[in-house]
């Protein structure tokens, strides 16, 4: 069956995700991509990105309209909000809640679950004229593009390899990249609770296997990349982040 969505259906959401066919797999996966896509566009045109407005608050009224607008209950991993020096921040740390200020720069990263298929969506926006922070909003989705393009031109590229490839691209935009990790698997949830600790579901130094490649359940391997670029001196940083391996 389809589960009806402000952004259309997710195709035979609700059946069992282990009886489903590749092509079948690959189709909800970009869907679920898509609808937070439009999540993300919603945020921005409802302002819900707005100075004098805390990082948390902001997280919780992006969850409620995840909900009101897709119907989502679950994230497969914490909803990231950060402003300002907070955007220096890698994923896994915490960071103080930091009030939104007007000329801030802020990325936030969601993982939602619509109808069991993990979406992983991050993007970047910036409060005010600054034009150092306009320069790396509008750099992140190059970065991002021409990293791809180097993994679709390399058939045996390992997570390492790409790894380097996206730190390299970083560092000749005049930027450093700001993560231990460029990307990792997605797929069917719970994907974090199969694999978060597996360096190989990573694309990182230490990740050295091809990332075309069959995954833990025998299927093909889908990956998320992710592109953090920052600048330690001015300290602010930029995150982008969707799937790769399709689309």
């Amino acid at each position: 069956m389809a589960v009806a969505t402000r952004g259309g259906t997710v195709p035979g959401a609700g059946t069992n995700t282990g009886t489903i066919d590749e092509a079948q797999r690959e189709a909800r996966l970009v869907a679920a991509e898509e609808q937070a896509e439009e999540l993300f566009a919603e945020v921005e045109r409802r302002g819900l990105i707005a100075a004098g407005e805390r990082e948390s608050a902001v997280s919780d009224r992006v969850r409620d309209l995840a909900a009101e607008l897709f119907g989502v209950e679950k994230h497969w991993h914490k909803r990231v909000v950060r402003a300002g020096p907070n955007t220096l921040e890698p994923y896994r740390q915490n960071p103080p809640d930091r009030v939104i200020g007007a000329d801030d720069i802020v990325f936030v990263d969601l993982g939602p679950v619509f109808a069991e298929w993990e979406a992983d969506v991050g993007r970047t926006f910036v409060l005010g004229d600054d034009p150092v922070k306009l320069r790396l909003q509008a750099d992140l989705p190059r970065v991002w593009t021409d990293a791809r393009a180097h993994f679709e031109a390399t058939p045996d590229i390992t997570g390492a390899q790409l790894y380097a490839h996206v730190c390299e691209l970083a560092e000749a935009a005049g930027w450093e990249f700001g993560g231990p990790h460029a990307g990792h698997l997605v797929g069917e949830f719970p994907h974090e609770l199969l694999d978060g600790e597996r360096i190989e579901s990573y694309i990182a130094p230490q990740s050295t296997k091809p990332m075309r490649r069959p995954d833990v359940g025998g299927k093909r391997s889908h990956w998320i990349l992710e592109v953090h670029l920052v600048d330690r001196e001015r300290r602010i940083g930029g995150f982008r982040e969707q799937l790769l391996t399709l689309r």
